[in-house]
């Protein structure tokens, strides 16, 4: 998700220019995130096992430092989310939002104008979601968005978020207005940051009342906090699919690039997502290593 960042940041990483004269590495940029690292070193892995050379510059901030460094440049590709184009471009209230291929398609027309090229995407959708502590879900039968709102009208729910997802009207508005509730103040427990981490173990363990919070789809530590995400079957949230995005002018220079790419975030599915992100935030693993196994178990079953 976009993250605001001061232009000092950007001033004070000065890495080489990325597209120097033949035999130079490519540039692999990353965001500061758990799902940035593990993407970030697949790229760069995939492409060293390819015989490309790769310098890495991994976790260099959240979403705006990173792409302003690919617009300028400074790097040549980093993984991006097809949703973060709506707003890059203002046109986040476009419902072709909201679809898969039509956001895909819709990124890469608009960045495409940018001297930018989204390769294949990844089935995984890394948007806002709720998610409920497990034994409430289980005992209501909760599974989804309409069940939720149900609890809301009962006055059951109190959620964790930050405060972007509760003022933003693509986030909790929308899902509001989509499934008819109204979830009141005194029932939300808002927080200045995004960290997930911390809304996902709020609602886990009940703590000051919660028994809902703000997660994102692909969020590593479901499965081990218990806790179950609510569906949305009425696409209230702006999809977010992960893709390499790359500088046009690179491309060129190395068309055998995608042939490297597609197929991996073509396998990367949401499970898939989630079992790698949890073997990082959960086992506490390193990105790297849990990238480089991956990468490994694919070459072993070919």
């Amino acid at each position: 998700m976009i993250a605001g960042a001061g232009a000092a940041a950007l001033a004070a990483w000065r890495p080489r220019r990325a597209g120097a004269a033949g035999g130079s590495p490519l540039v692999i940029g990353s965001k500061s995130d758990t799902e940035g690292a593990l993407l970030g070193n697949l790229i760069a892995d995939a492409l060293e096992n390819s015989g490309l050379p790769v310098e890495r510059r991994l976790g260099l901030g959240p979403t705006l430092i990173v792409r302003s460094a690919l617009l300028s440049g400074e790097l040549d590709l980093y993984p991006e989310y097809t949703g973060n184009v709506a707003f890059f471009s203002g046109t986040e209230t476009d419902p072709a939002w909201k679809a898969g291929e039509a956001a895909y398609a819709a990124a890469r027309r608009l960045d495409g104008a940018r001297g930018l090229v989204w390769l294949g995407r990844a089935p995984a959708d890394n948007t806002w979601c709720i998610a409920v502590n497990g034994r409430l879900a289980r005992a209501e039968n909760l599974v989804g968005m309409a069940d939720f709102a149900r609890m809301v009208g009962a006055d059951r729910i109190r959620l964790a978020a930050s405060t972007e997802f509760v003022e933003s009207p693509a986030a909790l508005p929308a899902f509001e207005a989509a499934y008819g509730f109204r979830l009141p103040t005194n029932r939300i427990v808002s927080l200045p940051g995004g960290d997930t981490a911390v809304t996902a173990r709020a609602a886990a363990e009940n703590i000051s009342g919660v028994n809902a919070g703000m997660v994102y789809g692909t969020d590593g530590a479901l499965s081990a906090l218990d806790l179950v995400v609510m569906r949305d079957p009425q696409r209230a949230q702006i999809v977010y699919e992960p893709a390499p995005v790359i500088r046009a002018q690179t491309l060129e220079r190395h068309p055998e690039i995608p042939a490297a790419l597609d197929p991996l975030f073509a396998a990367l599915d949401a499970a898939t997502l989630r079992r790698l992100n949890a073997a990082v935030a959960v086992e506490g693993r390193t990105a790297e290593a849990v990238a480089a196994e991956w990468l490994g178990q694919r070459a072993g079953t070919r």
